[in-house]
């Protein structure tokens, strides 16, 4: 069960952080930070380059500490978060990733749920820090904060395009 554990969150934890590295920087497959903050533009969220910091560092953060098995709850629920937000980015696309749905960043939110609830296993730093097992006073909010962090976060920076907005991506599809 620990080598289970760990090949999971060694997997989790790389990939967020990675996909967090890629808003920041041109490292495995990135475009820059102005790449970052475009994207984050283009999917209607305001605050521009701050907002691609934030959530570079959340994913950067959330994937290595996961990774580590360190706080894993707290690392577990911030995945949770920056994956939620990805999630209704790409909520009206469906569910399967062939058409840029949100099957990939469920997956993510899933794991992290499930690594928090599990722990991170005997090979990790929560075990050799000795706060292992998380009492489910800890896990179970760390769980439903996270999600609704990351709602909250789209409900709170997400504009609706105006019509100018509209029509420029439009002509940009063309």
């Amino acid at each position: 069960m620990n080598a289970g554990l760990l090949v999971l969150r060694v997997v989790t934890g790389l990939l967020i952080a990675g996909h967090g590295v890629q808003k920041v920087s041109f490292r495995l497959g990135g475009h820059g930070l102005a790449g970052g903050t475009e994207e984050f533009r283009h999917d209607g969220f305001r605050g521009g380059r701050l907002t691609a910091i934030v959530a570079g560092a959340g994913q950067i953060g959330a994937g290595l500490f996961l990774t580590a098995g360190l706080l894993t709850p707290l690392a577990a629920m911030a995945a949770m978060g920056v994956m939620t937000v990805a999630g209704t980015v790409k909520w009206p696309k469906g569910l399967w990733v062939q058409n840029d749905g949100y099957e990939y960043p469920m997956v993510l939110v899933v794991v992290s749920a499930a690594l928090a609830l599990t722990g991170p296993g005997r090979w990790s730093l929560d075990q050799a820090l000795g706060v292992t097992p998380w009492p489910l006073w800890v896990v179970l909010p760390a769980i439903v904060l996270g999600p609704m962090s990351g709602l909250l976060t789209r409900v709170v920076l997400h504009h609706p395009p105006t019509a100018t907005e509209r029509k420029h991506h439009a002509q940009a599809a063309e």
